[in-house]
């Protein structure tokens, strides 16, 4: 009885101790789970970690698919010098070729300092240490097979990390306009980069990832795992030929006249595309360089060219026509004692309408404006806010300009207001959307939105395209357009921009040559007045394809004028765009061709039949059977003789061009020295020679 007392009390005892502590461990588990689980959620992190897998970022190309911005890998070359698998046996065996290797690669070390840096970093256990940084893939491959490298990370120490570098193929190219990566704060912000940022990124990818032995992280399968996704591409209207034409003709511009800045900005008129767009500002020291863009964010007084919106105003109101006479006087008249004068000495006296804006007459067009809107300055103004003149152009880049024209009433308006808006004053504007404004008048009022992206695409297939985005249908009557279409022919063939003329094809424009406004000083410092000079326009004037813009701050070498500073560069663009265009240029006059017969070098027959065909040039054979014949000019047509090739026979080149000359010569074994350009005059070795392989033979070319 005793004894199974004995054995129930014991019995229960342990049966209450395992209660208890069952309860303990409950509790623990409880309190760990509640009070400690920050502590413990920190301490997995330790083991366990997310890591980010950034997408490839998308290309920016030009018009045609050429790169203009892309994302090129970079390397970190490290190395982990306590790996345990090199031994010192492995390592000493392997250090003075893995050091000469090295040196070699980069250039940058000699074989000792490399060797000391590897054994100093051996003796201070370093499992990270830096061999060198932004490595090429190129080198990475070489590097991939060096001594102790070639065994890999794990046996060898070899660790690299790959990092993205931005890169513009073409530099200084439209690179502002392209844009950059900001990795600040406020993240891309500049250019197509920006503009296009969510497409361009892609989506990032996330990878779980655990930490095993010797500080190295692996991956783990996860059926959480994202994988990442490639960015876009994005597929500009820049036209990297025009680009560099544009580029380089602003540029010898602003060095030749010692110039601020300037920029440059090219469209098609139909559909608002840009070709071209160019920013160049002075350094400190002297170069230029594209640092901000001008053509899109600076906002200022426009000058000259801004009177194209005045006589629109004028003429639609139908207060004036082309034919109707203004007397412009000595060139000065006075406004509540504020003088505005014209550029000639002297003045232009009575003139009309059109040669008011082909001279650029501040007198006449200020006259013009105050005559009939004096009284009724708002009219003036809703005119101009109805072309859009007051608006920016919403063009996708962030950053530009806000185009300012007052208000009767507003805080700054006064009693010249009036007459100095008519000529380009008191009034701001971007170089883009003075552009855009003349664009309109090209395509018959028809006001097109600027643009610089035409479509996205993915992994080579387009998945959106950008149609062109009309703003208004119509900026003023047809009528209206025609005769400032006649103003602006006329700027070019009879007034401030005669220059610019040329017998190819017409161009149609305005030059501008406004004051520049200090905030502090005003238009003078220390009697000085800085200028900006501007030519706007289109080209070919009877069937406009081009518009464009060019603006130049501040010369200093004392020409400032717009048509002398601005005007050579819309030119040098014109005359390229125009020359590689083959649509621009109308078809050949045939019977000009066929009353001046070209000359014709003697050559291959089939190839002169087929060109005289195309330009409708008659050909007179005379019982022509060998394939190479000898031309002679005629009054009516090219007359083709037999020229015949005789084996073993030196053969006569004479009144050839070098190509079909040295065609013939090297194929029968002679060596070909050429002097001079042109077609062949003479041949060191007559015709009819018998041939020795490898002589030399001269050709004279005139």
């Amino acid at each position: 009885m005793d004894v199974k007392k004995d054995i129930l009390i014991r019995v229960g005892f342990v049966y209450v101790f395992m209660i208890v502590f069952a309860i303990v461990i409950i509790g623990r588990v409880g309190y760990l789970q509640t009070v400690e689980k920050n502590k413990w959620d920190k301490a997995n992190t330790l083991t366990m970690k997310d890591i980010t897998i950034e997408a490839n970022r998308g290309d920016i190309c030009a018009e045609d698919g050429r790169l203009l911005a892309s994302s090129v890998p970079y390397y970190e070359i490290r190395m982990d010098l306590k790996s345990e698998a090199i031994t010192n046996k492995i390592f000493n065996d392997n250090i003075d070729s893995l050091a000469i290797s090295l040196s070699r690669l980069f250039a940058d070390k000699t074989k000792s300092e490399y060797k000391r840096q590897l054994i100093s970093a051996r003796y201070r256990c370093e499992r990270y240490h830096l061999i060198k940084r932004k490595v090429n893939y190129k080198k990475l491959k070489q590097l991939k097979n060096f001594p102790l490298f070639r065994l890999g990370r794990y046996k060898g120490g070899f660790i690299y990390s790959q990092e993205n570098k931005r890169i513009q193929p073409f530099v200084n190219l439209a690179s502002r306009t392209i844009g950059y990566l900001n990795k600040g704060e406020s993240g891309t912000i500049v250019g197509v980069e920006g503009a296009y940022n969510r497409d361009l990124k892609g989506v990032n990818g996330v990878k779980l990832m655990q930490k095993i032995s010797s500080n190295v992280w692996m991956p783990i399968k996860d059926e959480n795992q994202i994988e990442s996704q490639d960015g876009k591409d994005i597929i500009t209207t820049i036209d990297i030929n025009i680009q560099d034409v544009a580029q380089n003709a602003l540029l010898s511009q602003l060095k030749k006249h010692n110039a601020g800045h300037g920029c440059v900005v090219l469209m098609e008129v139909k559909t608002g595309e840009i070709r071209a767009i160019a920013n160049l500002t002075r350094d400190k020291f002297g170069n230029f360089q594209e640092e901000y863009n001008y053509a899109i964010g600076e906002s200022t007084e426009p000058g000259s060219t801004f009177k194209l919106a005045s006589l629109i105003v004028a003429l639609e109101d139908g207060y004036v026509d082309l034919d109707d006479s203004i007397e412009t006087g000595g060139g000065l008249v006075k406004y509540h004692g504020f003088p505005v004068r014209d550029s000639k000495r002297g003045g232009h006296g009575k003139i009309t309408v059109k040669q008011v804006f082909e001279v650029s007459s501040n007198v006449g067009v200020s006259k013009i404006i105050t005559k009939y809107y004096s009284n009724n300055e708002k009219k003036f103004v809703k005119r101009l806010y109805s072309m859009h003149l007051n608006e920016t152009t919403g063009i996708e880049i962030k950053g530009e300009g806000k185009p300012y024209i007052k208000y009767p009433g507003d805080t700054l308006w006064s009693g010249i207001s009036l007459p100095q808006m008519s000529i380009g004053y008191e009034i701001r504007s971007t170089p883009l959307q003075i552009l855009t404004f003349y664009n309109a008048v090209a395509n018959d009022g028809i006001l097109v939105k600027p643009k610089l992206v035409k479509a996205i695409k993915y992994h080579g297939e387009i998945t959106k395209t950008f149609a062109t985005e009309v703003i208004n249908h119509s900026i003023c009557s047809k009528s209206t357009i025609n005769k400032v279409k006649k103003m602006l022919e006329g700027a070019v063939e009879e007034g401030t921009a005669r220059n610019l003329k040329n017998s190819n094809y017409k161009i149609a424009g305005k030059t501008g040559t406004a004051q520049i406004a200090n905030k502090k000083y005003g238009y003078k410092y220390q009697s000085k007045v800085s200028y900006q000079a501007s030519f706007v326009g289109y080209f070919p004037a009877d069937n406009p394809k081009y518009s464009c813009i060019v603006v130049v701050n501040a010369p200093s070498n004392n020409v400032y004028y717009g048509n002398l500073v601005a005007g050579p560069v819309f030119k040098e663009i014109a005359d390229k765009v125009y020359s590689t265009d083959i649509n621009l240029q109308s078809s050949m006059n045939n019977s000009i061709l066929k009353e001046n017969i070209p000359y014709s070098k003697s050559g291959y027959g089939k190839d002169l039949d087929r060109v005289c065909a195309d330009l409708s040039i008659p050909v007179l054979h005379n019982d022509i059977n060998s394939d190479w014949v000898v031309t002679t000019k005629t009054n009516s047509n090219v007359l083709c003789q037999n020229r015949f090739i005789k084996n073993l026979l030196v053969p006569n080149v004479k009144g050839m061009g070098i190509r079909d000359a040295l065609f013939i010569l090297e194929n029968i074994g002679l060596k070909v020295l050429v002097e001079g350009a042109g077609s062949v005059n003479k041949q060191s070795i007559s015709p009819g020679t018998r041939i020795r392989k490898g002589n030399e033979i001269i050709l004279k070319l005139i």
